[in-house]
């Protein structure tokens, strides 16, 4: 399929160099997986965006509608494709106090679905990383564009075999992947990370904690240790493009594709094919 990019709803590939983006990161992003020309979990990335919207006082007026008669503009392709969401909160002089009235920039971009040789749904190779991330609750959720801790841990290792890093707090307790989010099974019970101090509230982690309580699995959010994680029963990882991929192997430690990772893997493809 052709690359296609839009900003405010025309055909464009630059914005301003005064965008404050580019100067602090003053912005969020959503990513989110079309099958067959629709959105999947529209409307909970758009609650998510709002959140953030809130959270860095970029103003929501008409927002959603207007991300809609973007996504209208678009020649969305049959099968699958990559929708990818930048609102910036437009151009500033000098300073980091807000413009008034600041004025937000839509930046669409839709691409192909990465493809994946080595079926990474049945089982990928994660690792520790070093980088940890800091507590702050004010920006603790929300997709935020200043990803420089992520981009720090991802860029611990080269190796393709190793599909994704975990990263802990400074506290040391565990919060998710560097693109994703982690889940485990210990004694058939689902346990994953809290999220009100760092790291992303990822939209298929709460669905999956949705299908969790569908399928009676009971689930727990909390503050766990790395070694809580390593004595897992299961291991995956989930976010919006891969849905659930299970760790198979974390270091050294080898995992089995377990029951409850099968069972949610399944109840999330409906969801997904059906929303």
């Amino acid at each position: 399929m052709q690359a296609q990019t839009l900003i405010n709803g025309c055909p464009a590939t630059q914005i301003d160099v005064t965008d404050r983006a580019l100067a602090y990161g003053h912005g969020l992003f959503e990513t989110l997986l079309v099958l067959n020309g629709r959105p999947v979990f529209f409307t909970p990335h758009m609650q998510r965006l709002l959140h953030g919207c809130e959270r860095l006082g970029i103003p929501t007026h008409d927002l959603v509608d207007r991300i809609r008669a973007d996504i209208d503009r678009l020649d969305m392709p049959e099968g699958s494709a990559v929708l990818k969401l930048i609102l910036t909160c437009g151009s500033g002089g000098r300073g980091y106090l807000t413009p008034a009235p600041a004025l937000p920039v839509r930046i669409l971009m839709l691409t192909p679905v990465p493809l994946y040789q080595d079926a990474p749904e049945e089982g990928v190779r994660v690792r520790w990383c070093q980088t940890t991330l800091a507590h702050q609750p004010l920006l603790a959720g929300i997709k935020h564009l200043n990803r420089l801790e992520q981009v720090l841990a991802r860029n611990e290792w080269t190796d393709p075999a190793i599909r994704e890093g975990l990263v802990c707090d400074s506290q040391g307790f565990v919060i998710e992947g560097t693109m994703s989010n982690l889940c485990f099974v210990k004694q058939k019970t689902l346990y994953t990370p809290r999220l009100d101090q760092a790291g992303i509230e990822g939209v298929v982690r709460n669905e999956i904690l949705a299908l969790s309580a569908e399928c009676g699995i009971k689930t727990e959010q909390g503050q766990y240790r790395p070694v809580q994680v390593e004595a897992a029963d299961e291991l995956f990882l989930c976010n919006s493009l891969i849905g659930i991929w299970p760790i198979t192997q974390l270091d050294d430690r080898c995992y089995q594709h377990g029951p409850v990772t099968r069972q949610l893997q399944m109840a999330l493809r409906l969801r997904m094919a059906a929303c």
